[in-house]
Parts: C-alpha cells; structure tokens; sequence
C-alpha cells in the first residue's frame, strides 16, 4: 500500500500526492501512525503554528547521539531548534548567506565541478561532493582539506535520519569530532565561516554555536542539493531547458522536490480545518504535495520556469523558510552549466534511476553515482 512517507520512492509519486491534495488534504494517516497535510493550506499552517515544533518535547537530541561531538552539534543547528535564541541565530544565518554574492557562490561551484569532471563523469561526486566542496571553499577551507571536509560531511549526516544505526552514530561523531576544529580554522580567515561567527557574535550567537551551524550549513547542503542537482539533470532530458537555467532549477525544486517531506512535532493541542492534532502527535507535511496544489499554483502538473509567482513550500515557509535557498539554486545552476561546458548533454544520462532510500529526500541515483 502507497502510504505518504513510502510515495518518495516511486517513480512517478506525483498521481498519489494530487490525490491526497484533492480527497484528503489533511487527515490522519493510520498507516503512518501520523497526521498528513498535503493541501498548501495545511501545509502552511502547520509551518505558522508556534505548538508544532521540530524536535519531539524532551527528545531535542537524539539519544544515541546524546553526549557526543555529533550530538553537540546537532542541538545547536537551527533547522533542529524552535527556542527564542534560535531566532536569533537564524537572523545571523540569513544575513551571512543573503550577503554570499551569487558571482561568488557560482564561481566556486564551477571550480569544484570542474575538479570532479577532470576526474571523469561520476554523478554522485557531482550531486553529492561538489556542493559540500563549493560550500566548504566559501566557508574558508583550505584547498588541501576540501575534499576531507566532503568525506567527513557524508558520514556526519549519517546521525540525522532516525533509522541510524549505532555505527552511523558513531561515525557521525567521530566527523563531527574533525569537522569542528577544522571550521574554527576557516572562522579565522575571510570566509563564510568567519562572517558566520562574526555575524553571530554581533546577535549575541555564543561562537561555538555559530561554528556548529557553519557545520549545519555543510550537512543541509549535502542530502539537499544533491536531490536538486539530480532532479535537475533527469528534468533536463524531459523539458526544454531554456536560457534562464536558474529559473529552471528553481522549477524543478517545486516540480519534483528533492526534500519532499517534513516532520512537526505537537507539543501542545492544534486544531486544523475541524480536527485536533493531539499533544504528541506528528504531522508530516507533504511538501512535494503542497508544491502540486492548483489552489496555490495553477496548471500545477506542468513543467514551467515562466510560472508567474510560483509558491513553493520545498525549501520551507515563513519562521521554518531555508536561508540557503538561494545558495542551493546558485550551486545547482553552475553543476549543470559546467557539465554543459564539459560536453555534458541530456542524451548521456543513463536510460534508468532509481532514488536513495530516504525517508524524506528524493535523490536519484544516476549511472555512475554509486549504489
């Protein structure tokens, strides 16, 4: 049975998602053992309700991780706190990555893109490693730790989902261990890391928290923008792609999501269109279905980066909207372009995929990317 969490992993999810947006936009899910809002209505009001909360009350920090350099970082990462410092932090975010000229963010996402093409045609390194090497490098890593700080990025993330293992556990924090020194040497340039924490500073931001969230920046880019390079490369080879390739991009994250889902946590009572989430209870909210809603989006079903005033719930909304909205774009649009300049062409992408097992991102594995 398709379920809204199991939907991800279809080749097609996008018949189930219109469905739920029509018939039940949201209700409970007995399946999932959750509420399911995938109307845009629904969707937006569960991002404004101050009661759901992204971690579940007195689960900020995964047990397991708990105690641990990984568990120290993840319990000061915005996108994992609601608490008042944590808009405070966030406004530092924001003002940092809004002031991250797209020239610069281009630039060093071609140059990591050019690395990894001289190095031959691996689409998993283009999906996964350039983003987090085109982040480390505007974050103030040396040249010389780049690549490491790509390999120790993919095994930090390996604490986030909640069906890591005690090996991911720990490997997560053995890199968050290296990680943390390795960007308080980059906060001492010129970087984005030391706007980071300069910016911080200034909010009131403790340091340590500042260069936590410098870490943050690099573990969201790494599920994130590889699902939006990949979506980018596969819509590529199905629309025509246009001289704006950023409006492309842009379409793509509200056509095909690479994060399709998200998790709220009630802690108290939230009443809905005439229902009650109870204290406890989680709502998932079905982002990539909300993206499809024709109350929002008209013609929603149709692949079009002209769209006038697209909604978009992808990168979040309000309060929970990405401050690295604009980043990932940037960086998803200078993949593509260098893989053009390379020779790259639609016609080169494998004639199958399947995505990654995941319970919230869709990621496409491309020949070449791995298994």
């Amino acid at each position: 049975m398709t379920t809204p969490l199991s939907a991800i992993q279809h080749d097609d999810p996008y018949p189930y998602y219109a469905g739920l947006t029509a018939e039940r936009p949201f209700a409970f899910d007995a399946e999932i053992g959750a509420w399911a809002a995938a109307g845009a209505e629904a969707v937006q009001a569960a991002f404004d309700a101050p009661g759901l909360r992204v971690r579940p009350s007195g689960n900020e920090v995964p047990a397991p991780i708990a105690d641990t350099a990984a568990g120290e970082v993840f319990g000061q990462l915005v996108r994992m706190r609601d608490d008042a410092a944590a808009a405070e932090l966030k406004s530092a975010l924001v003002t940092v990555l809004s002031k991250t000229a797209p020239e610069a963010v281009a630039e060093a996402a071609r140059i990591a893109a050019r690395e990894a093409l001289e190095r031959g045609l691996d689409y998993r390194e283009l999906a996964f490693g350039v983003p987090v090497a085109a982040v480390a490098s505007l974050s103030g890593v040396p040249a010389a730790d780049v690549r490491r700080s790509v390999a120790l990025t993919a095994a930090f993330v390996r604490c986030i989902p909640a069906s890591a293992t005690a090996d991911d556990h720990a490997a997560a924090s053995d890199a968050a261990a290296e990680l943390q020194p390795l960007l308080a040497r980059a906060a001492e340039g010129d970087g984005l890391a030391a706007r980071l924490a300069e910016t911080a500073a200034a909010h009131r931001v403790p340091r340590r928290t500042a260069l936590a969230n410098a870490v943050g920046v690099l573990s969201q880019t790494y599920d994130a923008t590889a699902g939006l390079v990949g979506a980018t490369l596969l819509a590529l080879g199905r629309h025509e792609r246009g001289d704006d390739l950023r409006a492309f991009v842009e379409e793509v994250a509200r056509h095909d999501a690479p994060i399709q889902n998200t998790r709220r946590f009630a802690h108290e009572p939230w009443t809905h269109a005439g229902q009650t989430v109870d204290t406890g209870q989680t709502v998932l909210l079905v982002l990539a279905a909300a993206n499809r809603d024709p109350a929002v989006n008209p013609d929603p079903h149709d692949f079009d980066p002209a769209r006038p005033q697209p909604v978009s719930f992808t990168f979040g909304s309000g309060r929970h909207g990405c401050p690295g909205r604009a980043v990932a774009v940037e960086i998803a649009a200078a993949i593509v372009a260098e893989a053009e300049a390379a020779g790259w062409t639609p016609r080169d992408l494998p004639q199958r995929h399947r995505y990654l097992p995941s319970p919230n991102a869709r990621i496409p594995v491309l020949e070449g990317s791995g298994a």
